[in-house]
């Protein structure tokens, strides 16, 4: 429930710098991420249907951010990759919200910053067994 609120929160306000949906910038920065990934993989890890995915990649791609072409070495697999301009796209998107971390870390107290130091560790762990567990990587 808290990661969901700050996410919510992060999501708001930085909202008005891409125009993306909070699903689209997941796409994106898996994307990134990966710098090319297939489709199928790509649904796996985002936890979307075919269908819906398919959708949503048209969008970016009618964007300019992503691309869909076949694999070389299996035409039956289509495979997204990012654009330069979805890079500087993610690129910015990922400092605002850093700079949003950053500017409300900076207003708690030393207590509170040490306790979210301390957690990183844990948090980490709970992300690449959640990572593990859907057999996908972070």
């Amino acid at each position: 429930m808290t990661f969901g609120k700050i996410a919510r929160r992060v999501d708001r306000r930085s909202s008005g710098e891409d125009g993306l949906t909070r699903s689209q910038f997941s796409l994106l920065s898996t994307v990134a991420r990966h710098g090319e990934i297939g489709v199928r993989e790509l649904a796996e890890i985002e936890g979307i249907n075919p269908t819906m995915l398919s959708r949503m990649l048209g969008k970016l791609e009618d964007a300019g951010l992503l691309t869909r072409s076949p694999d070389p070495g299996d035409k039956r697999v289509i495979r997204a990759g990012i654009t330069e301009p979805g890079r500087e796209r993610f690129q910015h998107l990922r400092d605002v919200r850093t700079a949003l971390f950053a500017e409300n870390l900076a207003g708690l107290s030393d207590e509170h910053t040490d306790a979210i130091r301390r957690a990183l560790p844990a948090l980490e762990a709970l992300a690449e067994s959640m990572a593990d567990s859907a057999g996908c990587r972070p």
